[in-house]
């Protein structure tokens, strides 16, 4: 089964249940490409949900808002994901002194 398969029936008959390096590229995905795992992206991209499908996002750099999760799993539960923050930063609540009273909530990339 797999790419022969489909080699064989050309386009007009694909099978419902497609394994994923049939139609996954063998090049890395670039931002904006559909995949299934972290891997399946280029350097500096991860693979995030975006509505209901998964596409290569950026990595997050120094300042980025980024997302911080209190209960485990609750990643999950997001449309729209964020990448994690690139190596050598952390996800951290902002230190705004005199910023509105949410600005607690709002965590941005920070070096360690």
């Amino acid at each position: 089964h797999g790419a022969a398969e489909l080699e064989e029936t050309g386009t007009e008959a694909l099978p419902r249940r497609t394994p994923a390096p049939a139609w996954l590229p063998t090049a890395k995905g670039e931002e904006g490409d559909f995949c299934l795992r972290s891997s399946d992206c280029a350097a500096g991209l991860c693979c995030a949900r975006h509505f209901w499908s998964k596409i290569c996002k950026p990595v997050l750099r120094e300042g980025q808002v980024c997302t911080r999760h209190r209960r485990k799993g609750a990643h999950g539960l997001e449309i729209f994901q964020r990448c994690p923050c690139a190596e050598g930063l952390a996800c951290r609540g902002q230190r705004e002194q005199h910023g509105p009273a949410d600005a607690s909530r709002l965590h941005t990339c920070q070096r360690h």
